[in-house]
């Protein structure tokens, strides 16, 4: 028999979790966030709307963006964020409409069925947060929410995970 090492299988050496599990724990945090918002949205008449395409939303701001633009903010090609316009397109939630700057270019522009979308995410995420906040208790999620702000970078608000994972 082999000698123990006094080691815990799944423990860290101090008695805290291992490392791998904290970006493991935040990321079902944000699923659970995710699936139930989607559910939600599901029932309140969004049933085709993907997490993918709040980001693209986004992306494409009150002003409206071009494809290139939209690309860009995302972190991947123009042609990819293309193929997510055309899709937001046929679900009725994105137009494009030619540029007043510049005839030549298209200018991707929500409708107002791309606002109802964003203005649901919203309360729903509101009300997410407070489930949250009934379950943790206000000043838990109040330090944690403190905490991550801490951790997170500067610009940790840039919505190009894609590129992670496109290099």
């Amino acid at each position: 028999m082999g000698e123990s090492t006094g080691r815990v299988e799944g423990v860290a050496p101090d008695g805290d979790a291992p490392g791998f599990e904290l970006p493991l724990l935040l990321f079902a945090g944000f699923r659970s966030i995710i699936d139930a918002l989607h559910r939600e949205l599901a029932e309140r008449g969004h049933p085709d709307v993907r997490p993918a395409y709040g980001f693209a939303l986004q992306a494409i701001g009150r002003d409206g963006a071009t494809a290139s633009e939209i690309g860009r903010r995302l972190g991947v090609s123009k042609q990819a964020a293309g193929k997510t316009v055309d899709r937001l397109e046929s679900l009725g939630y994105v137009e494009r409409v030619d540029d007043p700057q510049d005839g030549r270019r298209k200018l991707v522009r929500v409708t107002p069925r791309g606002v109802d979308v964003l203005v649901r995410s919203a309360e729903g995420f509101d009300r997410l947060r407070a489930e949250w906040a009934r379950m943790l208790g206000v000043e838990r999620l109040r330090a944690l929410e403190s905490d991550l702000r801490t951790m997170a970078p500067a610009d940790g608000f840039r919505l190009d995970a894609a590129a992670w994972f496109n290099g």
